[in-house]
């Protein structure tokens, strides 16, 4: 039986279509398309349900020195408030799990994992434990929901339901217990509920508590707001209320992946796996060298050093065609150089693009390749990415 989350029985209210995503019953659109859901994050605000994803706590004494131990990023630099990408790899340098590390206080962290790759990511964690005594891990994804409010005005929503100061949260800086809901701010400043205006005192005492997190998945501005699983409906329900009137959306799974997908942002299973690195994924800017010994360290040196022999690149389809996920591409002289990873047409371009792992002969820009679409042999070339970057 397919697993679902808290707002599954909401789904059918914004006329979604659910389907299987990796044992989950998920909303791949809502009603209005993943063309529309896509563009109201682009130029507006749309709110995500990925309560799907795990979390997962390190709390003790060995937290730290095990964190450095099993993951790319230099863990030791953050402070209470702050987050950052990491990687999780194996000895031969492919990747376990991309993830997001909370540093939540001395000695408590928090890890967000990929949905599809939870027991996995746990069984791993485990095994790499086992030489730090002072150390607890605690699933939490079952009792965790995980909304997303991304776009340009994802601050002005969110700010009506909170008193959090979330307009001076920098990227990957978050407040842990912030109150959400119960009351609106008003276009004036002022604050109301149901039964009248009430007082700034009164208002952090309605809502729900939620982890209010400056981050995202879709190339823009935005915010990721974690809370416990009852809590869920509400929170949903009052962010698309308090959103109504600058267009906020429901947005499925279609938008998000077209969204990360134009911001160049890696997804587990296409540009990173346990037989691509981080190097050759582009994301080897998280992968920290000075920071001391940690699995996979040896072969990411190397590659770090003389270069990885395949890299990602963009590719843009010169003759009609779509380059969809694992088609094969091939030099001029018919040799099979790598494979595409993800492709669409880019709903904000509207241009026919992929990312593609190439043997690194193939990767310098306007290099032209050619794409096996549907038998045929279609041409394309190398071009920069990101396809999509946000205005400051």
């Amino acid at each position: 039986m397919l697993k679902r989350t808290p707002l599954y029985p909401l789904y059918a209210e914004h006329g979604a279509k659910v389907i299987d995503f990796g044992g989950w019953d998920l909303p791949v659109q809502f009603a209005s398309g993943i063309q529309k859901e896509h563009e109201a994050v682009r130029q507006r605000a749309g709110l995500f349900d990925v309560s799907h994803m795990g979390e997962v706590k390190v709390d003790g004494s060995d937290a730290l020195a095990f964190l450095q131990r099993l993951t790319t990023n230099d863990v030791a630099k953050l402070l209470p408030g702050q987050a950052q990408y990491s990687l999780m790899c194996y000895p031969d340098g492919g990747v376990v799990d991309d993830l997001l590390v909370y540093m939540l206080g001395e000695e408590r962290y928090m890890l967000v994992i990929n949905a599809s790759n939870i027991d996995k990511d746990l069984a791993w964690m485990q095994k790499q434990s086992e030489n730090f005594t002072k150390l607890t891990i605690t699933n939490i994804s079952d009792e965790t929901v995980l909304l997303a409010l991304q776009g340009p005005l994802a601050e002005r929503i969110l700010q009506k339901l909170t008193s959090a100061p979330i307009q001076d949260l920098k990227a990957f800086h978050f407040i842990e217990e912030a109150r959400v809901g119960g009351v609106r701010m008003s276009d004036k400043g002022s604050l109301s509920g149901e039964t009248g205006e009430v007082s700034l005192t009164d208002k952090v005492n309605l809502g729900v508590t939620a982890l209010i997190s400056r981050t995202g998945y879709t190339g823009e501005d935005g915010f990721e707001l974690y809370a416990h699983y009852d809590a869920a409906p509400y929170l949903w329900n009052e962010l698309l209320a308090a959103g109504e009137a600058e267009g906020l959306m429901p947005v499925g799974l279609g938008a998000r992946d077209t969204l990360r997908f134009e911001a160049r942002l890696p997804l587990y299973g296409q540009e990173l796996s346990a037989s691509i690195t981080p190097i050759e994924a582009g994301v080897g800017f998280f992968v920290k060298l000075d920071k001391g010994d940690f699995i996979g360290r040896d072969v990411l040196a190397e590659q770090k050093a003389n270069g990885a022999p395949r890299k990602l690149v963009g590719i843009e389809m010169m003759e009609r065609g779509i380059p969809r996920c694992h088609y094969p591409v091939f030099s001029e002289d018919g040799s099979r150089i790598g494979e595409v990873t993800t492709g669409t047409q880019s709903p904000t371009l509207k241009t026919n693009v992929g990312l593609a792992l190439l043997n690194k002969a193939y990767t310098a820009l306007g290099c032209e390749v050619l794409v096996e679409i549907r038998g045929s042999q279609v041409r394309a070339k190398v071009v920069s990415t990101p396809f999509y970057m946000r205005s400051k």
